[in-house]
């Protein structure tokens, strides 16, 4: 065995530990800035207290037929969900077009695009849902319009970048045939990348459902809600059976999901 080979695992090693030292050094770092006195002398005792309601549900919340209970809590935050998602994978789909390379001539217009994408990203779904409550008033109508806005941005950067992806044989074959624009997009590129904006949907579906569930905590609809107002009455019990309710629709949710992507991709 000659000496290099005994020496490069030994340097790869050095170098591990380096990183690993660094990587704690960084840790450490941010925990001892941390304020301990920032913890409330309350919070074990409301930690403890959610987790009791956790284990001790209110289970003559989850119906009501007379008022307000936590199937149309859950069923609201999830047509809040469908439906953002729904706008923005329809609406996007022009905008990744527009910022995708290999479908424009010129750097510039799809660099337009681009910026365009990413000025809609930087808006949060919370500051999207306050704008809308002031625009529209509270409710679920708010909650619909920020989540469809705000993936609008990231579905569209995402659609732009299979369109990128794709293999460009098909439409210089289509082109070479005579075929217009619309013709080469619906017969080239469509089937293509199909797949990948399915999957992409469904992927910001799933984190669309997680957002919904915020979104009510500041009046956008959904079954936040009612678990702020839990939250402020202290009625643990409540508050338990409306996490329990979340847990559940975002597991099937995300199995339902992933499942079909599989099947997709």
């Amino acid at each position: 065995m000659s000496t290099d080979t005994i020496v490069k695992p030994k340097k790869n090693r050095v170098k591990k530990w380096i990183y690993f030292g660094l990587i704690l050094i960084v840790y450490v770092w941010a925990f001892a800035g941390m304020p301990v006195e920032g913890f409330k002398d309350t919070a074990a005792q409301i930690t403890k207290s959610i987790f009791s309601g956790i284990f001790h549900p209110d289970w003559d919340y989850v119906y009501d037929p007379e008022g307000e209970d936590l199937l149309r809590g859950l069923l609201d935050t999830l047509a809040i969900a469908i439906l953002g998602t729904f706008i923005s994978a329809f609406l996007c789909i022009p905008f990744a077009f527009w910022a995708a390379k290999n479908m424009n001539r010129f750097k510039s217009v799809s660099g337009a695009g681009k910026f365009v994408l990413s000025f809609v990203r930087t808006f949060p779904e919370l500051v999207m849902a306050l704008l809308f409550i002031k625009a529209v008033g509270p409710g679920s109508f708010a909650g619909v319009l920020a989540l469809g806005i705000h993936s609008i941005g990231m579905l569209g950067k995402l659609f732009s970048e299979s369109v990128e992806s794709m293999d460009l044989g098909p439409t210089e074959a289509l082109k070479a045939s005579g075929a217009n624009n619309l013709q080469i997009i619906w017969f080239a590129v469509i089937p293509q990348v199909m797949p990948e904006f399915l999957s992409y949907t469904l992927y910001r579906f799933e984190i669309n459902v997680r957002s919904a569930t915020i979104l009510g905590v500041i009046g956008a609809g959904g079954i936040g809600t009612p678990l702020i107002f839990a939250l402020a009455g202290r009625s643990w019990d409540r508050v338990g059976i409306i996490l329990l309710g979340v847990i559940v629709m975002v597991t099937i949710i995300d199995l339902i999901s992933g499942s079909i992507r599989k099947r997709i991709v």
